[in-house]
């Protein structure tokens, strides 16, 4: 009887590796379509692009619906779409991908380096407040300073946490932490993303210096 206790553990495990393998296989298909809707599509065409990227993510979860990996990937998918749709529609895109995001950090918050604190973070910030939305500072703080203990050289984490704070109007921290995204380590695989990210942080430092030179 031990023998077969051992051997379905065995199964069991190997089951496991397989569909965690999967998932991972199905993350970096959403990344890398993700980058290039984000990074090269403009206008309707992007639009269009990102409302059948949601549908891909959607149909992910469906088949690995315990991936804490594919359900940040479903998350920044939905609020990369609701920046880009605007209006009421943004809303309900945003509070999906809020689902998702916490979904994500019950099953593993350290996945991923801990992007779905920077990606649900963020949707705090950028949301209105109520009556209209659930946006709020505070909570948008705790959780982007909760990515950077968990990525604290991170791209990504020190990028959302600059542009949270230069939303603070603190424009001189918002610099420090632009600084620190701009000295984060390449992705592996991820080159375009990479590439629109230092895009984003160039014209985020151009901003956040103007701001502070018309102080002087």
């Amino acid at each position: 009887m031990k023998h077969i206790t051992i051997f379905l553990s065995v199964i069991m495990l190997l089951l496991s590796t397989v569909v965690s393998a999967d998932a991972m296989q199905e993350v970096e298909q959403l990344q890398k379509r993700w980058a290039e809707v984000n990074y090269t599509l403009q206008e309707k065409t992007q639009k269009e692009a990102f409302e059948a990227l949601v549908i891909q993510a959607d149909k992910a979860i469906e088949s690995y619906p315990d991936s804490a990996e594919v359900l940040i990937w479903s998350g920044i998918i939905k609020s990369s779409y609701a920046g880009a749709k605007g209006g009421l529609g943004a809303l309900s895109l945003a509070k999906k991908s809020k689902a998702d995001l916490e979904k994500a950090i019950t099953i593993n918050d350290t996945a991923l380096a801990g992007s779905a604190y920077t990606s649900l973070g963020t949707l705090y910030f950028k949301v209105p407040g109520w009556p209209l939305g659930f946006g709020k500072d505070k909570t948008a703080k705790e959780l982007l300073e909760k990515a950077l203990t968990i990525n604290p050289e991170g791209i990504d984490s020190n990028y959302f946490y600059a542009e949270f704070l230069a939303d603070q109007h603190l424009y001189g921290e918002a610099e420090q932490y632009l600084l620190k995204a701009q000295q984060a380590p390449a992705r592996p695989n991820r080159p375009l993303a990479d590439k629109g990210r230092h895009d984003d942080i160039n014209a985020s430092l151009q901003n956040v210096r103007a701001k502070l030179a018309s102080k002087k």
